[in-house]
């Protein structure tokens, strides 16, 4: 039998309930969920703080991809995307999120948990779960990519 794939996930206050959802969608669907925090609806809690140990893992190898929210998706996107080999992916329909894995192969999901609804929001993840990298150009272009961000903290 094939372990689960664990997929590291994590949002700050604004993101919250909706992370709750999604982990309990990607437990459904097979995969095991590693909540990174927030822990509670903290209104002053700050996006980086669980920004920041999601995108190590998957720059470290930990975690093959992984998934953040936060209000507006931005922040947790601009943390994640500083570590080398993060390519996370803002994305707020299915669509986006299957080019993000089609032509960026995006190894973090961020979702603007404000802007979207629970229904979209799973949707948009299992577009993306279920999408594969495509190659070819894509490969020089993301090569390029990881030639230019910066090392793991």
């Amino acid at each position: 039998m094939k372990p689960k794939e664990v997929i590291p996930i994590a949002a700050d206050h604004a993101g919250f309930e909706l992370k709750k959802k999604m982990i309990a969608e990607l437990a459904g669907l097979g995969y095991e969920p590693q909540d990174l925090g927030a822990n509670s609806c903290d209104p002053e809690d700050d996006y980086p703080d669980y920004a920041h140990p999601l995108a190590k893992e998957i720059a470290d190898g930990v975690a093959k991809r992984g998934i953040l929210l936060c209000g507006s998706g931005v922040g947790v996107d601009i943390v994640a995307n500083r570590y080398h080999g993060v390519r996370a992916a803002l994305a707020w329909e299915p669509e986006i999120a299957e080019l993000s894995r089609r032509h960026n192969d995006s190894n973090v999901l961020v979702i603007p948990a404000r802007f979207m609804s629970t229904d979209k929001a799973v949707d948009t993840m299992k577009k993306w779960l279920s999408t594969g990298f495509e190659g070819g150009r894509h490969q020089r272009r993301v090569a390029k990519i990881d030639e230019g961000s910066a090392p793991s903290r």
